[in-house]
């Protein structure tokens, strides 16, 4: 599976995913929340930020279903979904993930026939990386 690789500005989303938390950054001068992660605030211009704790629910706004030829690793896994989850309390952050059936499930592990845009999901974590479960 593929790994993040975390820059400067979206390091800390990485380390407290890691931790099990989910925050986004939001900025300090306006409370803007914004992602992705990055030095200035695209609404006020400002450079202060800070990293806000969202809860973690959402709902799906959109998802897509590979089908091989895929990535080797990925191939065997298919079909699968890859989700746009929309934050309840910042409905402009959307995060991508899959949508799976416990914390650490495969990424198949879900029925792609049971997604559908506008159902509710909550975050879990699995080696540092965000997944979703229905809500």
């Amino acid at each position: 599976m593929l790994s993040p690789v975390p820059d400067a500005d979206g390091a800390p989303f990485w380390e407290y995913a890691a931790r099990g938390e989910l925050r986004v950054q939001r900025c300090a001068d306006c409370g803007e929340p914004r992602f992705p992660p990055r030095p200035c605030c695209p609404h006020c211009q400002s450079f202060a930020s800070a990293w806000w704790a969202v809860s973690g629910r959402g709902r799906v706004w959109s998802y897509v279903v590979p089908h091989p030829p895929l990535l080797p690793g990925y191939a065997e896994l298919a079909p699968y979904n890859v989700v746009v989850v929309e934050l309840e309390e910042a409905p402009r952050i959307r995060l991508v993930g899959n949508v799976v059936a416990h914390a650490g499930a495969p990424l198949n592990s879900v029925d792609p026939a049971r997604l559908r845009i506008g159902a509710r999901v909550r975050a879990v974590f699995s080696g540092g990386l965000p997944q979703w479960v229905p809500a």
